[in-house]
């Protein structure tokens, strides 16, 4: 068959937050991309993903005109609730840092990102998959692949951007393998159940109980999600509906308002950090580039951190000729990931009790979780790092 080549001058694997939010702003500086996705739209803006927004990242989204659903359809959280001991601790990020938090869900985003593109006359090929990328030591990179026919197609670009999650095809270009990168995998995973119910509160709720760990959250006025710590290898449909809902009033001391419950999936923890983020003029971003476990709030945030970084290296580069944005970008994104992976990790431990863990380990962690919350200092470092350090802290790579 004849292959389809077509030229641009950004190649975008990847229609999730990273890839849509960086085709989104290239737009606005006048910088033509082509975004790839093998999934359908429908696949895309229909699978539920949760869905916490830092401070920046609601305001990149509104102030580029990329989503005004955020602000009136999203739920601003001014804090959250740590319970542990029989009591609850509420961290309250406006008096601590000034700052919120957005709850609204990944897909709601995607179905913004994807609206605006589309009315701004982008190229988005959904049902397109990437095999590989090549010639990332050349000027002219290109993603190579099969169109949503199954006809070969090549994309030749200046710039190949792999922003196409934890599976990336890119980030065998960047690192030398698929799975280059440094990894850790955690002991245990949550148990996710989404129901038809009231909120149970206002905020999330972070429940660290002898019983096991508990997350408390929302999807809408009507949907709430909510997570059981358990095993790996746990089979989502172990437990009844009668069984869930006793655990989950247990591990929180009760209180919650139950539902009928629609969908049921266990989400395995784990850390990765690509060797590289690029190699040539192929750039990794997002899920591609580093993941992290979800206690934190950090995978959607991170990944557009990763985009204003990248964004502002291109802009600089067809701008001004100049590749001193380029050449920095990996360093001073992986100040921000290594922050983040810090931050994930650290709520992950304090929050949650290890398979192995000793009658010590569990005093101990007690006594940290009363350090942060009876410290203004602690629950500051916490706010802080929830709502998202402000952009400016990442600073020029020295």
């Amino acid at each position: 068959m004849v292959t389809n080549t077509v030229r641009t001058q950004v190649g975008i694997i990847g229609a999730g937050p990273a890839g849509l939010m960086l085709s989104h702003l290239l737009h606005g500086a006048g910088i033509d991309s082509i975004v790839i996705e093998n999934r359908s739209r429908e696949e895309v803006e229909q699978t539920i993903r949760a869905g916490i927004l830092e401070n920046g990242t609601v305001e990149l989204l509104t102030e580029t005109g990329a989503s005004d659903r955020v602000l009136a359809e999203g739920h601003r959280h001014d804090g959250v609730e740590f319970r542990f001991g029989g009591e609850g601790h509420r961290i309250d990020f406006a008096d601590l840092v000034g700052r919120a938090v957005w709850l609204y869900p990944q897909h709601e985003v995607l179905k913004d990102l994807i609206a605006t593109r589309l009315r701004d006359g982008g190229d988005i090929r959904f049902g397109v998959t990437a095999s590989r990328v090549a010639e990332a030591d050349t000027d002219a990179p290109r993603i190579i692949g099969t169109d949503a026919d199954g006809a070969p197609l090549e994309i030749v670009a200046d710039f190949v951007i792999g922003a196409d999650g934890s599976r990336s095809v890119a980030r065998e270009a960047v690192t030398g393998s698929s799975t280059g990168g440094y990894f850790r995998e955690y002991p245990f995973a949550w148990f996710g159940i989404l129901c038809e119910a009231p909120p149970s509160a206002p905020e999330l709720i972070y429940s660290a109980s002898e019983h096991g760990f508990a997350l408390i959250s929302q999807r809408s006025d009507t949907v709430q999600r909510m997570y059981l710590q358990c095993d790996p290898e746990m089979d989502p449909n172990s437990m009844s509906d009668a069984e869930i809902w006793d655990s989950l009033q247990l591990r929180t001391g009760g209180g919650l308002i139950e539902g009928p419950i629609f969908q049921r999936d266990v989400l395995r923890f784990r850390s990765f950090v690509a060797h590289q983020l690029r190699h040539g003029r192929v750039f990794l971003v997002g899920d591609a580039a580093h993941t992290v476990p979800p206690t934190g709030a950090k995978g959607l945030n991170l990944a557009v951190a990763d985009v204003r970084l990248l964004y502002q290296a291109l802009q600089e580069f067809y701008s001004a000729g100049s590749t001193t944005g380029l050449d920095e970008f990996p360093e001073r994104a992986l100040k921000r990931i290594w922050r983040a992976q810090h931050f994930s990790w650290w709520m992950t431990s304090m929050l949650h009790s290890a398979p192995d863990a000793s009658d010590f380990d569990e005093r101990r962690r007690r006594g940290e979780l009363e350090s942060v919350v009876s410290s203004r200092a602690g629950r500051q470092y916490l706010a802080e790092a929830y709502t998202g350090w402000p952009f400016e802290s990442d600073g020029p790579a020295s």
